[in-house]
């Protein structure tokens, strides 16, 4: 087999090794291709593949075969020739898993078919082009991802060193955003208690506009945030189409309390006023609005206006982006702000017991509903957190949690499916 192994995902390396020593033992042996690549998305899921792979265990451990689950989720499982009817029965089960998929309800239709079987003293030849061809297919497909990667890195690199924000560049990236399509830039990342267990509970999610995105999709040769001033100027436009995309339930879903990053000035806007006027009372109290420091002193007197404004509406305010030297000098109940969120950063721990002794004093003093520790990448930032009476995160770490708990629902809920499927029929239905 002439392949390249060594660029191959681990499983598939080890499918090539064994095809090659199976040609010893090909009369022996026979194969079951279990196509679960052909499966719809919603139930090629990882809990899925998972609960697919254990019904094998058994047969494994008593060394009557080895399987192989390659990168596409299909299975190889090879079996000595005495084990077929246990294999087939384990097949079945795997069948009736996905009962509901198109994969099983058209078994043998249109070419689709849920399990391919191979007696390998026969059809050798056949199992090692198969397995030659997905090997081949699996060195173009990660050459193409390596290219994605390269040109990525490539306009990354491009942009840092790429056009500055000048006027005439600020005035075409808002032609440019005058006629996009930012909905699908719309990104949404939760706010969640999290148990000791690392268990997540979302409490609201806040909307954003990834720049990043905004940059590779708009004008991919210019560094948005090379003039700070001018950049201000653009999330400004960038608020104005955001507050319209909200308007517009079917651009983007606000469903359940949200928050978003906004600017002062757009508070006092007349897009602000429709937006609102568009809202219910009882929308306005699930909305908050993320306020930046740097905005906020800017014009202090402006702040506190708008601030009164949304709050006698009903809106809620959070001071965003506080760090551990603004924690000292900010006082979130002075500037009448609702909540506030922490940056995190290692040196929180690096510092030691007084940088926990200030926040468990405002903690004590606000209450943790306040107080919300944001950028969390890392099972140390909940450890921290946690550690000083913080209970609201938010980050990739969250993100997560929030995934693995939906993976384990999943699974929960596919484990009783089957067990109910195991119970006896009653004979008087």
């Amino acid at each position: 087999m002439a392949s390249q192994p060594d660029k191959l995902p681990s499983q598939e390396k080890l499918l090539i090794d064994y095809v090659r020593r199976l040609e010893k033992l090909k009369d022996e042996r026979g194969l079951v291709h279990v196509h679960l690549s052909q499966l719809r998305p919603f139930n090629r899921k990882e809990q899925h593949i998972r609960t697919a792979v254990g019904n094998f265990d058994s047969l494994i451990k008593d060394m009557l075969g080895q399987l192989f689950t390659i990168k596409n989720a299909d299975l190889f499982f090879f079996y000595k020739g005495t084990a077929k009817t246990q294999v087939e029965t384990v097949v079945q089960k795997i069948r009736f898993l996905f009962g509901d998929d198109p994969l099983v309800e058209e078994d043998g239709k249109n070419g689709l078919e849920f399990s391919t079987w191979y007696d390998t003293s026969r059809q050798y030849e056949e199992v090692v082009q198969l397995v030659q061809g997905l090997a081949e297919a699996e060195e173009k497909r990660q050459g193409e991802v390596r290219k994605r990667m390269d040109a990525r890195e490539s306009l990354k690199e491009k942009q840092k060193k790429g056009e500055p924000l000048t006027p005439s560049v600020l005035a075409r990236v808002e032609e440019a955003l005058s006629r996009a399509d930012l909905s699908n830039l719309v990104r949404r990342q939760f706010i969640c208690s999290v148990d000791s267990k690392m268990v997540p509970e979302q409490k609201f999610s806040e909307l954003f506009i990834s720049i990043q995105d905004l940059r590779e999709t708009i004008l991919p040769g210019v560094n948005l945030v090379s003039n700070r001033w001018l950049f201000q100027h653009l999330t400004e436009t960038l608020d104005r189409r955001v507050l319209s995309m909200l308007m517009k339930t079917d651009a983007v879903s606000i469903s359940g309390d949200i928050s978003f990053n906004i600017n002062v000035s757009t508070l006092l806007s007349d897009q602000f006023q429709i937006f609102d006027d568009n809202l219910s009372t009882a929308r306005r109290g699930a909305i908050v609005i993320e306020l930046q420091k740097e905005d906020i002193f800017s014009d202090l007197s402006s702040y506190l206006f708008a601030r009164e404004f949304v709050q006698t509406k009903g809106y809620r305010v959070c001071l965003d982006g506080l760090t551990m030297e603004t924690l000292q000098v900010i006082d979130r109940i002075r500037l009448g702000a609702d909540m506030a969120k922490i940056v995190w950063h290692p040196n929180l721990v690096d510092r030691g017991e007084e940088v926990q002794a200030i926040i468990k004093g405002l903690l004590d003093r606000d209450g943790p509903e306040k107080w919300i520790l944001c950028r969390c990448d890392n099972r140390e930032a909940i450890d921290f957190g946690r550690s000083v009476g913080i209970n609201q995160f938010q980050g990739r770490f969250v993100e997560n949690l929030i995934a693995e708990d939906g993976r384990r629902r999943d699974l929960l809920k596919l484990k009783r499916r089957i067990e109910r499927s195991s119970e006896p029929q009653s004979d008087d239905a």
